[in-house]
């Protein structure tokens, strides 16, 4: 048996701390803590990285970026706008992409790394949703994530307004309408914005302060509560063979995750840097600056703020006169509902499943989102919301693209956001319930080996082979349904409780009825259509399966106790 030393340095450094602070008895625990290697963990540290890239980037920018709304006459290296009046946040950008070495590249990195930044956490939030990982005891850690979302989506629209440029401008004029058409303090905020009429003087000076000050440090503060918080309770792991409740199979901290996660952010820093270099992205200089009386043709925000302006698109002109003031639902309400719909559902969301349920237990092992219909057929009705949304953003471009009319295309999204929905539900629920009753069959009768046998009787049977070990670990981790709430719950005295008789208890009953109903128990497979020579059917004297154990991958560590 070896030992390994630490490098010289590294040893050195650990000393000098433990003799000044004692954390070598801190460290040692700490350093061995496991951290389970599935894929999907990653698309975490990728949102984590970006943020980083984010701020190196960002910080870069600040040095040359001048946040003023002065008019200035451009005479720089971009020669097709020289003797054109602009402001002087869109002349320093000109100038930190013309001008400044290397501004260019990291004008575009940043733009990169914030849209890969905005898409890991969304892909990493649905990874939560459907896997249940949200669940007692994360749901802070949850709600930390929603909230880090939404900082994150005003985050970049305000990133991407600093420049002043004719498709920026025409951002900020969508939010100036949005800011507006909010009842009673409309006015209010929207002249406190922008510093009087709009465009104003005072926009891009306050909204810099916003974007490098306040919102970076709100970010900040969230990343770190959301470390914690992991760290102490641990990361959900998948199924499988020896996957418990009460220990972590995985990789330790130190050495092996420590150098695969060094990998991967070189790996995200190089990926963002190749998009930066090769993949053009806001080119300011075509669009040029912005005067409010113009507006780009054809104009597209990031992918995250799509959902947003395909809601302002497909909004019926609906307005009301209320005592002589004007509500203008038709940039209110799909300015402020669909987000509020997404975000508000999705945070409520834990706290409905463990009311409707019942379910106060403490969850590590993830489900497999099959084994959850219901919970994943609503993750995908509201996924189907949002990508229609998203396509209705580009309505007029996919009507000239495709030589359809714009007309027809708000009436196709008009309908199709709502029935849409529905659809995506009812698909996604029936897919699970064939997965579930596919995962019945094969833990029941085995797999399908593609292997026809004639029996000396001459009848044609296919062969099943066992399921492997691991895959049935993976097949009989399938939690037990909820238990369904029947009836009205009653006193001691037998008396129903007017609570449950109420509308609460009508919808718990409903949202419990949906949660426990449509499941297929493991080992409830139908024999329907295997032979009797089959092994583990009925009748089959020889049916008992042969497990083949799968060789242990190295090197794998288990953690006993979480926190």
């Amino acid at each position: 048996m070896s030992t390994t030393t630490p490098p010289k340095a590294i040893d050195g450094a650990i000393g000098f701390a433990d003799e000044r602070f004692a954390t070598a008895g801190f460290l040692r625990g700490k350093m061995k803590k496991v951290f389970p290697d599935h894929w999907s963990f990653m698309l975490g540290e990728i949102a984590l990285y970006s943020f980083i890239i984010l701020l190196l980037s960002g910080t870069f920018l600040t040095l040359w970026f001048k946040p003023s709304m002065s008019e200035v006459v451009y005479h720089g290296t971009y020669t097709k706008l020289n003797g054109v009046s602009m402001s002087e946040a869109y002349s320093s950008t000109l100038h930190i992409s013309f001008d400044v070495r290397g501004g260019l590249l990291m004008r575009q990195i940043h733009h990169w790394s914030a849209i890969l930044f905005l898409a890991s956490i969304m892909a990493h939030m649905l990874r939560i949703f459907f896997t249940g990982a949200y669940r007692k005891p994360r749901e802070i850690n949850w709600l930390i994530g929603i909230t880090m979302f939404t900082v994150a989506i005003l985050e970049g629209l305000f990133g991407y307004s600093l420049p002043d440029d004719l498709l920026s401008g025409t951002g900020l004029r969508i939010t100036q309408g949005v800011l507006q058409s909010i009842p009673i303090v409309g006015s209010y905020l929207y002249f406190f914005a922008f510093g009087g009429e709009f465009p104003g003087h005072d926009f891009i000076p306050r909204l810099y302060t916003v974007h490098v000050l306040l919102i970076p440090g709100i970010l900040l503060a969230l990343v770190g509560a959301h470390f914690m918080i992991l760290w102490f309770q641990g990361h959900t792991q998948f199924p499988g063979k020896n996957r418990e409740e009460k220990s972590v199979m995985g990789k330790p901290f130190y050495p092996v995750f420590l150098i695969k996660t060094t990998a991967f952010f070189v790996f995200t820093f190089m990926v963002v840097a190749l998009l930066g270099t090769f993949a053009q992205i806001n080119p300011i200089w075509l669009f040029g600056p912005y005067t409010p009386d113009s507006i780009t043709a054809g104009s597209q925000p990031d992918f995250y703020m799509g959902f947003l302006e395909g809601a302002l698109r497909i909004m019926p002109n609906w307005e009301t006169n209320l005592w002589g003031h004007t509500v203008s639902w038709n940039v209110l309400v799909p300015a402020l509902v669909p987000l509020g719909l997404i975000m508000t559902g999705a945070a409520v969301w834990p706290f409905v499943e463990q009311w409707a349920t019942g379910d106060r237990r403490i969850h590590h092992i993830a489900d497999r989102p099959r084994n959850a219909p219901f919970r994943t057929a609503v993750g995908m009705a509201a996924v189907a919301f949002y990508g229609l949304l998203w396509l209705a953003g580009g309505n007029d471009v996919l009507a000239d693209k495709f030589h359809i009319s714009l007309y027809q295309t708000t009436w196709f999204f008009r309908v199709a956001v709502f029935v849409g929905p529905v659809i995506a539900y009812i698909v996604t629920k029936r897919i699970c319930l064939g997965l579930q009753r596919k995962d019945a069959e094969e833990y029941e009768h085995g797999v399908e080996s593609g292997i026809i046998k004639m029996l000396p009787s001459g009848e044609f049977i296919e062969v099943h082979e066992p399921v492997k070990e691991n895959a049935e670990a993976v097949l009989s981790s399938k939690p037990p349904a909820p238990p369904l709430v029947s009836g009205e719950e009653e006193d001691e005295n037998g008396i129903p409780s007017p609570a449950s008789r109420g509308p609460l208890g009508r919808a718990r009953r409903a949202l419990n009825g949906a949660f426990a109903t449509d499941d297929i128990p493991i080992g409830n497979g139908h024999a329907a259509g295997h032979g009797p020579g089959e092994p583990g059917a009925p009748g089959d004297d020889d049916g008992d399966a042969v497990v083949v154990h799968p060789e242990t991958e190295g090197g794998e560590h288990r953690e006993l106790s979480r926190g």
